[in-house]
This record gives C-alpha cells, structure tokens and sequence, in this order.
C-alpha cells in the first residue's frame, strides 16, 4: 500500500525528509514531512523538492489564482494495494480473480459520503469547485483561500532560470479527511509536461530517409564506405514491417483476436484512419476490419503550443500501426488526453481504468524521474492499482537517453516507467535476416561518427553518444517483490541498502537504425499540402506497443483470459527459453550500420550526410547476461507468447 499521509497533532514535529514511494507489492510507508498541524494529515510529497530556502523568492500573491486536485483515497486505499498484488500474482490463490470496473469502483471507489465532506471542506475555505470524477474534486480559486484549505503558505521559488509557485511547507488536510484524501496536486504550478519517446524530430514538415537502404538486415552491404571495427558493414533497413517483427518475436499463427488494446497519447492525429488503412494495405498487414479501431477523445485541446501538438500526431501514428502489424486482430482503442499534462494524461488512463476499455494500455510517453513529484506520483499508482484490479495491465516506454546524464545531467530514470505497478519496456537493436529469421539483438545504444571530407574514414569514430535505452535503478520507489531474486543487488542496491526499482522489466526493438517502417500524412515542403508517406523509427516508443500486441497475442493464447499487471509473471519466466537473453555484443565483435540521410529531412536540395552508427552503446548502460538496465529479462523468443497457454 501507498500511504502518502501521516497524522500530526499538536506539540508533534517530524523531521523532513523526501519519501520515498513504496514499490508494488512491497507495501511500505513513507516518512512525512515536517509541520505543526494540530489535528490536520500531512499530505507527504506536496512541497517540490526544489521548493528550498534557498530558493525562496517570497509570499505568492493572495489574489493570484490557484487551480488544484484533491485526488480521493477511496474507501480501501490499503485493500486496494493488496487484492491489486492478490490477483497479478501466479503463486496467490486469487491469481486472475479479477473485478469489473462496477466492482471494483464499489468497492475501492470513494463514497458519495467522503465526496461530499471533501467538497465541504474546500467551499467553506472560500474554493469553487469545479468539477468531480471518479479520481479528483478539480477546485479554482486565490491563494489566500488555498492556503486555508491546505494549511501552508504559498510562495516563489526559483527553479533553474524561471519562477514557480510552490507551497512553503508540506500541505495538509483536516484529519476528519484523512481516509478520503490521497493527495493534491496544482498547489506548485512548474510545468508537468511529458514528452513523447519516439526518434523523430515532430513531423510538421515531412520526414524522409534518404537511403540506400536494406531489406533485412545485411541484405545490402555498405562496400564503398570505409570499414567499421574491422569490416565492412551494412545499410540501415528501410525499416521492418509487421511480418518481420512478428517472427523475430514468436508470433506463430496468433494475431490477438478477441484482444482489447488501448493506447494514450496526448491530442489526436487528424488522418489516423486513413494512414492506418493505406499502410497496412502498402506493407502486407491484415486491412482493418470494421469497427476495429476507436478513439476516445476530449472534447476540447489545451497547451497545444508548448506541448507541440503535432509531433504527437506522428506518436500516435507509430503506436496505432505498430500493435495492428503484430496483432492484426486486436481491437485497438486510442485515447487522446486533452494535452502533454500530467493532470490530462492521467485523466485519458483514468477513461481506460473506469470504463475498461481495454486489458493492455500501450503508453510511450513520460518524463525524468526528478521532474514527477510525489503527488503526481501516488495519483498515477492510484489508477494503475484500480487497472491491475480489474485485470488492466499497463506498458511504458522507458525513455530515450539511456541513463539521462546527458540530457538532464543526472543519472536516472524516467517515470511513469519507474512504478512498481506498471511493466516498463526498454529498447533493443534487432537483425532480422533473409526469409524473417531472427539473427540478434543488441541493448539499444548509439554512437554516432560522421564520414570524413575525403570519405575515407570515419570523425573520430565511434563518435558520440546519440540516444538509447532509457534505464537504470530509480531514486524514489522501492525494489518491488517481483524483481527480487531476479534483479542483481549491484542493480537493486545502487542508490540505497534496502533495494530501489529498477527499470526496464523487458524489451523489444527500439533503435531506429534498425527501426519500424511506419506510414503518415504530412505537410510537404511547400507548407501548402500534405500528403501520405512512409519513413523508418524507432524509439522506446516503438518497443511499448510491440511488446503490447505481443502481450495480446499472449492474452489469445491464454484463451483470452486477460493477463493483467504483468510483471509478476514476466520475472516468473526470467531465465528461461522464453527470453532472448539480450546482450550488447551477441556476434563476438563490434556492430554498426550505415546512415545516409537528407541534411534538410525530405529531399537531397541541401545535400546527403553519411554515418555510421555503433549499436549496443547505451550511455552507461549495459545490456549483459541475465537480467539488466537496458533490456531487463530480455525480450520475447518463440516460446514466449504459447508459455501464456500453461499460464
């Protein structure tokens, strides 16, 4: 269970300390933060950690406006905790015992009673409320009003160049609602934004790859460019399609009928349908059958600017097309959250959990670990809990930059993927060969070193490091059940005695040097037309949603009985044949391809750049025998999707 409150009365103070959140299955509870409070409930995690002395700029203005969450506990927040472990556990006797959403919400779900008191408390502090769900009382009102709610000052803090407001001291409520309250969010205002993990730079112009290119990999040997580690080396795929990856991954005859798949995203892609459609007729996927693909969308965007809406166009491309090419027969539901906002995203997992709309949630969105606070943190293990209860299971891509030092400066991880109650997915490099047969995979990790003027070598090569395989041991949650036994303790114990999370939990293909050939409207050149084109990806954005159709082809399997919160039975199989047993240096030398590509992205007006990117290079990360950071128990072999049968 997740308890992300502590009781304080008068005369009691606690030393304040950051929590840590309790891993799935591990049942811990935080320290609270320091307060005197008499008679209110720490609310723990409310108060940003960069929300320092230090950093103080002063009182927020009483007359500013605040927008928050108060996000409900429900009435069994610990009973929520343990039937959620009870029923994803192969070895528990209520393994599979799953509720429907009705169930589940009458008996996890808040009451109308708590409700009620909760909308009380905030009216009578001078908040309106705004709306209510299933999940949040949404309120809107000044400061002054917010600071007699939640009992702390609201104030401005310096956070690297800009201003946030933040609370001065760890918010609290009344203890009268302590059992309905699970948190608040929306009382600091830094942006909460996730970003999308797919290898592209967004599609408001058509992308193309240049090319010479291979069919499979080393179809199509690079002979005039000079050697790498020693050989000779081939072009990059043109990108695999669905047929390829069903084999290198063990699809066999299944095609995931029966199967319900969901996928979030933020905003909506205008000619989804259409792009779906021209690319499964173009690359040999089964056409879309009638009815087979949905969209639960808001009824209104936000922030369209600052999350830059189209490049998530091309997000939702990438993932609607690549579950069809591995599970053709899946049902595929998307849904599109309202904006790249924390608040929005949760609300788009919130329709999925509360109207069931799927069993499989396909998400390859999310930011670094440092930037999710652990408010947002205890509301989104919240609707994963409700999900796994329910039989829901939900996939996340690990990140893109490896181990995040050289994009944010800091080795960590990112999150969501960082849950203990979600299956967070890492990246590989794959080699499919003639006639679709599996050759290798590497962990997904580039360097990249350009051709010389003369062409006869390669910039100081292997060159630099470009992206890969988000990964690593988590600061904040603790090492779940599941991974124990499994995970190393040199993993497991990196940033704390008592063993943290560690990400990824299994892998599929991401480096889009070996990418997926994908299909999508663009605007062309000219900024006047648009018109439907393919080009290669990759991205841990790709290995989400293969490794979902793959878990639907394992739900078709199992005779359609949903799998739910996975994890305990993927580290179940670890070890065994089920597991390509990924491993940055599979052939005994070192691997690279050729890159050519259009220096302006579409077309060869502003010349040709030629590479050679190194595969199985992941920052600090390293893909090795047996479990580890970049590909976790590995990814799926021939036996994998049929062990679900037994299961």
């Amino acid at each position: 269970m997740r308890s992300n409150r502590a009781s304080v009365r008068a005369g009691v103070s606690m030393a304040a300390t950051l929590p840590m959140l309790a891993g799935a299955l591990a049942l811990g509870i935080p320290a609270a933060h320091a307060a005197d409070h008499p008679l209110r409930d720490l609310l723990s995690g409310t108060r940003p950690s960069w929300a320092t002395a230090r950093a103080d700029r002063g009182a927020t203005s009483d007359g500013a406006q605040v927008s928050a969450r108060v996000y409900l506990a429900g009435k069994d927040a610990a009973g929520l905790a343990a039937y959620a472990k009870a029923v994803s556990d192969p070895d528990s006797a209520s393994y599979g015992e799953y509720l429907t959403a009705k169930q589940a919400q009458a008996r996890f779900g808040a009451t109308k009673a708590q409700v009620a008191a909760v909308k009380s408390w905030l009216t009578a502090s001078g908040l309106k409320v705004t709306g209510v769900t299933r999940h949040y009382v949404s309120v809107g009102g000044d400061v002054a009003a917010a600071e007699k709610a939640f009992g702390t000052q609201l104030h401005n803090f310096a956070k690297g160049s800009k201003t946030y407001r933040a609370p001065a001291s760890t918010a609290s409520v009344p203890q009268s609602l302590a059992a309905a309250v699970l948190t608040v969010t929306g009382l600091d205002n830094a942006p909460h934004m996730a970003t999308h993990d797919d290898q592209l730079p967004p599609p408001d112009t058509v992308f193309r790859n240049a090319g010479p290119f291979s069919s499979y990999y080393g179809s199509n040997t690079a002979s005039t460019l000079p050697d790498a580690y020693g050989k000779k080396i081939p072009y990059a795929v043109k990108g695999y399609t669905g047929k390829q990856l069903r084999a290198a991954y063990g699809a066999g005859t299944r095609t995931g009928k029966g199967v319900r798949v969901a996928i979030t995203d933020a905003y909506a892609s205008p000619t989804i349908a259409y792009d779906a459609g021209t690319y499964a007729k173009r690359n040999g996927d089964a056409a879309w059958k009638t009815g087979r693909l949905h969209q639960v969308l808001p009824k209104k965007y936000t922030d369209t600017e600052d999350c830059s809406a189209s490049g998530w166009y091309g997000e939702e491309t990438l993932d609607v097309e690549a579950v069809h090419a591995v599970a053709p027969a899946a049902d595929v539901t998307y849904v599109g959250a309202a904006s790249c906002g924390d608040g929005d995203l949760l609300d788009a997992l919130g329709k999925v959990v509360d109207s069931h709309l799927a069993d499989i949630v396909s998400n390859s969105w999310g930011e670094v670990e440092a930037a999710q606070t652990p408010d947002l943190a205890a509301a989104y293990d919240q609707v994963f809990q409700l999900g796994a209860v329910e039989g829901i299971g939900f996939y996340f891509s690990s990140g893109d930059d490896g181990d995040e030092v050289a994009s944010s400066g800091t080795k960590q991880v990112d999150s969501p993927a960082n849950s203990a109650w979600v299956t967070a997915v890492g990246g590989t490099s794959l080699a499919v060969g003639k006639d679709n047969a599996y050759l290798w995979e590497t962990g997904w990790g580039t360097d990249k070193a350009n051709l010389s003027a003369d062409g006869k070598s390669w910039t100081d090569f292997p060159g630099a490091f470009t992206s890969g395989a988000g990964g690593g041991t988590s600061k904040t949650v603790a090492e779940p059940s599941y991974q124990q036994g499994v995970v190393p303790d040199a993993l497991a114990k990196a940033n704390s005695a008592d063993g943290n999370r560690v990400v990824p939990d299994i892998a599929a293909i991401a480096d889009p040097n070996t990418g997926f050939l994908v299909g999508q409207t663009q605007t062309l050149p000219d900024g006047k037309k648009q018109a439907y084109s393919e080009y290669r990806i990759g991205g841990t954005s790709l290995a989400a949603p293969t490794i979902a159709a793959i878990q639907a082809l394992a739900q078709e399997a199992r005779g359609g009985r949903a799998i739910g919160f996975a994890n305990p039975a993927i580290y179940a199989k670890a070890g065994s044949k089920a597991y390509h047993d990924v491993t940055d240096n599979p052939t005994g030398s070192g691997l690279a391809v050729a890159r050519v590509d259009f220096v302006n992205g579409y077309d060869a007006t502003g010349g040709l750049a030629t590479s050679v990117r190194s595969l199985g290079k992941d920052s600090s990360l390293a893909a090795v025998k047996g479990y580890d950071d970049v590909t976790g128990v590995g990814s799926p072999a021939k036996g994998y999707v049929e062990s679900y049968r037994r299961g």
